[in-house]
């Protein structure tokens, strides 16, 4: 598994896939009734690709897609694509640094949607921009299926990027958001019309979008800034700036030095 490049919490172990395998073991002996999923997800695979192309798979398969054929895919993007993996890597500490109801890495890998969502997207972008168009929208469909997070294969996420919850967020196709970004429950990255060419927002570096705001066409969001909780953004953002309201407006300067990672959404 690679290094990671986000900030860790010095108090908790490191998200390397040997602590992974350490807590899989730990938890199979203590829960036996999981033993056996702990073993095919986590113990019995070769490293953290495999592990998280085979969980991806048996999530994301149906009577008529068999997990066989998804595992193949995502193995050989991650094999042709390594920078995919590292930002799997980095989300996975981001949710765990930030989240204070993770309790460790194997609980975000396996249970949380946010996580799982965002992963699904990684590998479907990849195969949109392969031309392999239809691949990604079945991905894509099968995510929101699943996870309750719709996001269009075009779209670009950094890494190290945290989606809280996750249920109800929608990014749409010519959305950007850079790294190290936290995005919680009900956000929508949409468009003010039928525009069909670049419509949606462009999100900066070290950006916190509270729950159930709405941040609505091609505008920017500059880094270090945050967007309250339940606010409309039509204009442009400031680096560092605090937003809130309908439609929002700045109502302050940067609450801290990175709003995503210490997740103080108090205005």
């Amino acid at each position: 598994m690679p290094k990671l490049n986000v900030a860790a919490d010095k108090n908790a172990p490191p998200c390397t896939w040997k602590q992974l395998n350490q807590d899989a073991a730990a938890i199979a002996v203590k829960e036996r009734a999981l033993a056996s999923m702990l073993h095919a997800v986590i113990l019995n695979q070769k490293s953290f690709a495999a592990a998280l192309a085979n969980h991806l798979a048996e999530k994301l398969s149906d009577s008529e897609f068999k997990a066989l054929h998804i595992r193949e895919t995502f193995l050989d993007v991650y094999a042709a694509n390594p920078d995919v993996i590292q930002s799997a890597s980095d989300d996975l500490r981001a949710v765990r640094d930030r989240d204070p109801a993770s309790k460790s890495c194997l609980q975000v890998f396996l249970y949380f949607k946010g996580f799982l969502a965002l992963q699904t997207h990684r590998i479907a972008h990849v195969l949109y921009k392969e031309g392999r168009e239809m691949f990604a929208y079945h991905l894509q469909s099968r995510s929101s299926e699943l996870f309750a997070v719709d996001i269009h294969p075009a779209a670009k996420i950094g890494s190290g990027i945290m989606f809280d919850h996750a249920t109800g967020i929608v990014i749409g196709e010519t959305a950007v958001i850079g790294n190290n970004c936290s995005v919680l429950h009900g956000v929508t990255l949409g468009g003010t019309g039928k525009d069909d060419e670049d419509r949606h927002p462009k999100i900066g570096e070290d950006v916190m979008i509270g729950a159930g705001a709405k941040v609505l066409g091609n505008i920017k969001v500059g880094n270090g800034s945050m967007i309250a909780a339940g606010s409309v953004v039509l204009k442009d953002v400031q680096p560092h700036c605090v937003v809130a309201g309908v439609p929002a407006k700045p109502v302050g300067g940067p609450c801290c030095d990175k709003p995503a990672q210490s997740m103080n959404q108090t205005l």
